[in-house]
């Protein structure tokens, strides 16, 4: 059986549907508690690249309010994000909508982290490698610093990891994020709530091609 293509689909059913059932009185408590917190629907929504830099939504549990300045602009995410947002980013709980992204078919359970549209224009022909697979909730970079890592190391492992899928490269990834979140490891790089802004690279636009 081919991982890439099969194993690898049905590895993301099992284990997210089972995590999305057994999780689900967490799902719900969060859901409530972050709608009655922010007045309103508590998933936030936003259109990233998956694979093949295919948009698709992904799904995240609201951390920030929606506070903006004189101007109408959104104020630094540091200003936004509340006490509570705090609590759910340290152990990722912000992240459990996007096993529905899962079982969707949007994303893996294990991939290159789905970044900004906006991106997509700045990578270079090794960095939109990171597209040829499904973006994935946790990911070779993520379980090599996360957050806390700079941008050119977190694509070279986004490339890495794309080079080499295998079932037991994904466990143990599945296996390390699990003990990642449980200490809270890798959340924020100094400086920022999360990472700081992908700069890009001076060079031209490229086009994604297998």
């Amino acid at each position: 059986m081919n991982y890439r293509k099969v194993g690898k689909r049905l590895l993301d059913l099992l284990v997210a549907g089972t995590l999305f059932l057994l999780l689900s009185p967490l799902f719900l408590f969060l859901y409530l508690a972050l709608f009655f917190y922010f007045r309103g629907n508590p998933i936030f929504k936003q259109t990233r690249p998956g694979f093949q830099t295919i948009p698709f939504s992904i799904l995240k549990f609201k951390t920030m309010t929606d506070k903006k300045d004189s101007s109408g602009n959104l104020l630094p995410d540091s200003e936004r994000i509340t006490k509570f947002g705090r609590v759910i980013r340290k152990f990722s709980l912000d992240e459990m909508p996007q096993l529905l992204n899962v079982i969707r078919g949007d994303m893996s359970l294990v991939g290159p982290r789905p970044l900004l549209m906006e991106y997509l224009p700045l990578y270079n022909e090794e960095q939109i490698k990171r597209h040829l697979v499904k973006p994935g909730v946790s990911g070779w970079a993520q379980v090599n610093g996360r957050n806390t890592i700079s941008w050119e190391e977190k694509f070279e492992f986004d490339t890495w990891y794309v080079e080499n899928v295998s079932f037991l490269l994904d466990c143990k990834i599945l296996l390390i994020t699990f003990f990642n979140v449980l200490l809270g490891k890798g959340v924020s790089q100094q400086g920022h709530v999360s990472m700081g802004r992908f700069e890009g690279n001076k060079q031209e636009k490229v086009h994604l091609s297998q």
